[in-house]
């Protein structure tokens, strides 16, 4: 693939591992389906914002021919959150005007339904579905975090 850097980054080795991809014609089922995730935390993981088994980031290695440096990058600290993310990126860019727009009426509804408190980012699963629609297919994300009520002390 391309040079090392100085420092090999979680950046980097995403880099390599869509590079690899495309270059093989794998998908990211298969790289899920390798390791035993679900594609959608499998994709996360190896764009770097979760944590790798040293198992798993083997796994990946060898499926795509990469070298130990990608394994190395691969388990460094997940860097999660907006500074890991391309916020022009179209799609990026429509989830988060999403946030901007619904977001003041999903927490008001959640607030109404659980009491004060969030949904966790943490113990959360997202789902992802194509559904045929006659106007153009249509895409459904499904959202589900645990409720975390705030403490009161």
């Amino acid at each position: 693939m391309t040079d090392e850097p100085m420092t090999a980054t979680r950046a980097w080795a995403a880099s390599q591992i869509r590079q690899a991809k495309a270059a093989q014609g794998f998908t990211w089922n298969d790289l899920a389906d390798a390791i035993g995730r679900s594609v959608i935390w499998t994709t996360s993981a190896l764009l770097g914002q979760q944590s790798l088994q040293s198992e798993q980031a083997a796994k990946i290695i060898e499926l795509l021919g990469l070298g130990e440096d990608v394994k190395v990058a691969l388990l460094l600290p997940a860097i999660r959150g907006a500074q890991a993310v391309d916020r022009t990126e179209p799609l990026v860019y429509r989830l988060d005007e999403i946030v901007q727009v619904y977001g003041p009426t999903i927490s008001e509804l959640v607030a109404e339904n659980f009491g004060d408190g969030i949904m966790s980012a943490i113990d959360f699963e997202l789902d992802f579905a194509r559904v045929p629609d006659p106007k153009g297919d249509r895409v459904v994300l499904t959202l589900n975090g645990k409720f975390l009520p705030y403490r009161v002390w």
